[in-house]
């Protein structure tokens, strides 16, 4: 059955993914991971004529044409290529191509937005357009065609040492040459991320230093700004990133995801209001675009991911009613590739964490369902938890057998922003633990779950910082359920560590404090809860929790 709006195509291509997969159990073919399939969205959109516009950023790289239209529409395709717009991109880079049929490093744009769109076939096509173009361009227009195709040849063998490092090379090389080219600096940040697709999202310390070079020759160069955003969170700096956020968000004021950005770390310091009213208005943005271009929101990867970020916000300050809508408006949007299909994870996982375990359970089944193994392996493991919380062990375990089975079937490396491997397991892993810690086998049950917390906890990216804290309060609330008071010392303490500015952290160390007979500690963390929570929905039970902890120490 095709479901979730699956294209005929990429129903098909998930057919023969999972025909040949011919995964065990504790065996792996490395080559195994089927390449991804035709990108979701029509041609006809992607083809459509675009006019210039403002406020997108101020990337700019001079190439061979004779246009200055071209060369504004190419510099206007690599500014929202570089801010993942890949539709408004693909729309570009066709548009320069259109005053211009001989403008190769076009193609190379079109090559390296289709890699955005996880179509593998389209980005290999756009490239052998540019290479018979190479001969009437600069020789630094043909080293970017080199660094391009070395680029496409490491990502079809992702685990292949040897062509990762070759493409690094030609990018080091082309800046022996030409080292006060932007582009260069910005292509070799991307580089240092885990493998060849790396783009700006994953970026770590190896990184930091390339994006600052760029900053050296262009100070305000938003799209430097950006990857330092992305950096900084994942080394944990959530003070440069603000810094970089704000910038990045003036230059390019007409880009959803720059609002959404310095929204991820005014969040990640506790300023959550702030934090909505950035990610509301990448939402409006969105919304007035969909409108003028008459556009599934679907086919806008950053829409559900967007929505999916304001509603953990909401469920944060304890508004669970607007939390609930948000989520459900984004569980709603046609899934079109395996990120999306994993991030459906937010809404059992909400009613988990909401011990609302019969909807959650049909939520994660229906994660189950989809043609991805990421969705189904966390589906199953997520209503191996709901089945847990019911009483339904043995079920439980059978979902637990599920999920390992769909965990095998996701291969380690993988490009762009498809779920690898190890970003599922801790799902899978947790179920695990759960199970074993119910059963009786206490301390191998809890060494497992502390793995769980360590690994949910180094996860990178904004989705998984979100879903990692609630993950946390619940198994907190699972362990004091269980009387088991070593582990729930250990899960708030990494509550607290990982978000201070939250009141179920703190809820969460009052109880602890009332374990221990410690009447002060109850009182300062009631109060701590009951600040972050000020404005929460009248009826949560946590602020109930709350009177009643101090009800019980007047």
């Amino acid at each position: 059955m095709i479901r979730y709006g699956m294209t005929l195509p990429a129903a098909a291509w998930v057919v023969l993914c999972l025909l040949g997969t011919g995964s065990v159990f504790g065996q792996e073919d490395p080559h195994a991971a089927c390449a991804a399939p035709p990108t979701y969205v029509p041609a006809d959109l992607l083809e459509r004529a675009v006019p210039l516009r403002q406020g997108i950023g101020n990337s700019h790289e001079p190439v061979t044409t004779s246009s200055k239209q071209a060369q504004a529409l190419y510099d206007q395709g690599l500014n929202y290529l570089e801010s993942y717009v890949w539709i408004e991109a693909v729309r570009s880079f066709h548009q320069a191509l259109r005053h211009d049929a001989g403008l190769a490093m076009a193609y190379i744009g079109l090559s390296r937005a289709h890699s955005g769109l996880d179509d593998v076939e389209g980005a290999k096509r756009y490239l052998e357009k540019a290479k018979p173009l190479a001969a009437g361009v600069s020789d630094r227009e043909r080293r970017r065609i080199e660094i391009r195709d070395k680029q496409l040849a490491a990502m079809e063998d992702i685990e292949d040492v040897g062509r990762f490092l070759a493409f690094k090379k030609t990018i080091d090389d082309a800046l022996a040459k030409d080292m006060e080219d932007p582009q260069l600096w910005l292509l070799r940040g991307n580089a240092e991320e885990g493998n060849a697709s790396g783009r700006g999202q994953r970026g770590s310390t190896g990184s930091v230093a390339f994006y600052r070079a760029v900053l050296e020759l262009v100070p305000d160069h938003a799209s430097a700004h950006h990857y330092l955003v992305h950096s900084y969170e994942t080394i944990g700096r959530v003070d440069k990133a603000l810094e970089h956020g704000e910038v990045y968000a003036r230059l390019a004021p007409s880009i959803p995801h720059a609002a959404h950005m310095w929204g991820h770390d005014l969040r990640r310091a506790g300023r959550v209001d702030e934090a909505i009213t950035q990610f509301l208005k990448a939402d409006a943005l969105e919304r007035a675009y969909y409108v003028a271009e008459k556009l599934d929101p679907a086919m806008d990867w950053h829409h559900a991911h967007n929505l999916d970020i304001l509603a953990s916000c909401y469920e944060h300050k304890g508004q669970m009613k607007l939390a609930e809508k948000t989520m459900r408006e984004s569980a709603a949007l046609k899934v079109v590739d395996a990120y999306r299909a994993f991030n459906l994870r937010e809404l059992p996982n909400f009613l988990l964490h909401r011990a609302r375990y019969r909807e959650a359970l049909e939520a994660a089944r229906a994660m189950t369902q989809t043609g991805y193994p990421q969705a189904r392996s966390v589906g199953h493991a997520i209503a191996g938890q709901a089945l847990l919380a019911l009483g339904r062990p043995g079920e439980a375990r059978e979902e637990l057998e599920s999920a390992r089975r769909e965990l095998v079937k996701i291969p380690k490396a993988t490009t762009g922003l498809t779920p690898r491997r190890g970003l599922v397991e801790p799902w899978v892993e947790a179920l695990r633990g759960e199970l074993l810690h119910r059963a009786g086998d206490r301390d191998e049950g809890r060494g497992v779950l502390k793995d769980v917390v360590r690994a949910l906890r180094a996860t990178p990216g904004p989705d998984a910082w979100s879903q990692a804290l609630f993950r946390l309060e619940a198994m907190a609330r699972g362990a004091r359920e269980a009387n088991d008071w070593e582990l729930a010392e250990f899960v708030t303490t990494q509550m607290l560590d990982h978000d201070a500015a939250y009141g179920g952290s703190h809820l969460a160390l009052a109880l602890l404090h009332r374990h221990k007979g410690d009447a002060e500690g109850v009182v300062r963390e009631v109060q701590e809860a009951r600040r972050f929570w000020i404005d929460a929905d009248p009826d949560l039970p946590e602020l109930k929790e709350i009177a009643e902890q101090s009800a019980a120490k007047r």
